[in-house]
């Protein structure tokens, strides 16, 4: 069995890091998605859900480059084109989005989206021996439940 120059698996570490680009790829669309609404948005509640959707916007674009260098870590190369984007994303592009419920479903189903592809990755990397991804995507998951959650109470008034 061929090591990598962390001591994983190089075909375990082949699999995960085209697991990891599809998760950049999604990332990189739920990140445009928010750029949008953020830009968008319109209402009485414009103020407050404009900045949190900054926030949002600012902690996703954190977290891909994150992904991007646990790629690299991983002896691959992230994909960096909205070409090789949009041909692997799971998630749906939010076009014209100015509803404050629009936009908060959005969000919701775009981080269920990730949560899929972050629990599967999460699998993989166990089964790896992977423990730095396996952290990663341990700690997005924490993170993106309860969003869901805050958002989940939001759309309940």
């Amino acid at each position: 069995m061929e090591l990598n120059s962390i001591g994983l698996e190089v075909e375990k570490a082949k699999e995960l890091n085209s697991k990891l680009n599809v998760l950049l790829s999604s990332f990189q669309v739920y990140y445009q998605n928010l750029r949008g609404v953020h830009w968008n948005i319109r209402g009485r509640r414009f103020f407050d859900l404009h900045m949190k959707f900054e926030e949002l916007y600012t902690d996703a674009n954190e977290k891909v480059d994150m992904i991007a260098e646990r790629i690299l870590t991983l002896g691959g190369k992230p994909l960096h084109t909205f070409e090789d984007y949009m041909s692997i994303s799971k998630l749906p592009v939010g076009k014209n989005i100015s509803v404050d419920v629009e936009a908060i479903k959005l969000i919701v189903n775009s981080l269920k989206e990730l949560l899929v592809i972050e629990r599967d990755l999460l699998e993989l990397s166990d089964d790896a021996n992977d423990e730095g991804t396996n952290s990663l995507m341990s700690d997005f998951i924490a993170e993106q439940e309860k969003t869901i959650w805050m958002m989940n109470a939001w759309l309940e008034e």
